[in-house]
């Protein structure tokens, strides 16, 4: 299994697992509602604001995670989310996703970034790093409808303390049905 950062070249792949592992596991309403989140992300956000991380097997995407920029208004720490990743259903259960995210919080913490947040599933997401924060620590930029799977963790060697001011998040994921 490779681990990169080049992802340009398969944006219509990206798009495509997201679709297509959301539509296997969620149904295809949100399958549709990912695969466009993604696409949005890949056509508008600014390439200093976004991160992906891809594993490809022998040349076949087995999984992406994409981070884009967090800002918080009286904060200068650098912020990303995770939001979303999406391993094939066909790699699933491998270790694939914790060793795919594994690579990019090391990325990111090489390229200067001081906390990263992500909302979902406790369980996965505490197995590399991430833990359950209250909405004090880092608000959100939009309410949360699972308060639970507000997770983030510091990737420096300080603990994460509390982000100052008003939060704002790329325009693609500012959309309250993501939230």
């Amino acid at each position: 299994m490779e681990f990169t950062t080049t992802y340009a070249h398969r944006n219509r792949e990206i798009t495509d697992l997201f679709r297509s592992t959301f539509t296997d596991s969620e149904g295809a309403e949100e399958g549709e509602l990912i695969g466009a989140l993604v696409a949005r992300m890949l056509a508008t956000v600014d390439a200093a604001d976004i991160f992906v991380f891809c594993a490809i097997d022998a040349g076949t995407l087995a999984g992406a995670a994409v981070f884009t920029r967090m800002t918080y208004s009286e904060d200068e720490r650098v912020v990303f989310i995770l939001s979303p990743m999406a391993v094939a259903t066909a790699y699933q259960g491998k270790g694939i996703g914790q060793e795919l995210l594994a690579f990019g919080l090391t990325e990111l913490r090489d390229n200067g970034v001081d906390v990263a947040l992500t909302y979902g599933d406790i369980n996965f997401y505490s197995r590399v790093g991430f833990r359950q924060i209250p909405e004090a620590v880092a608000p959100p930029p939009l309410p949360l409808t699972y308060p639970e799977g507000w997770l983030g963790q510091s990737l420096t060697n300080r603990q994460l303390a509390p982000l100052r001011g008003l939060s704002g998040c790329v325009a693609a994921l500012n959309d309250p049905a993501l939230w």
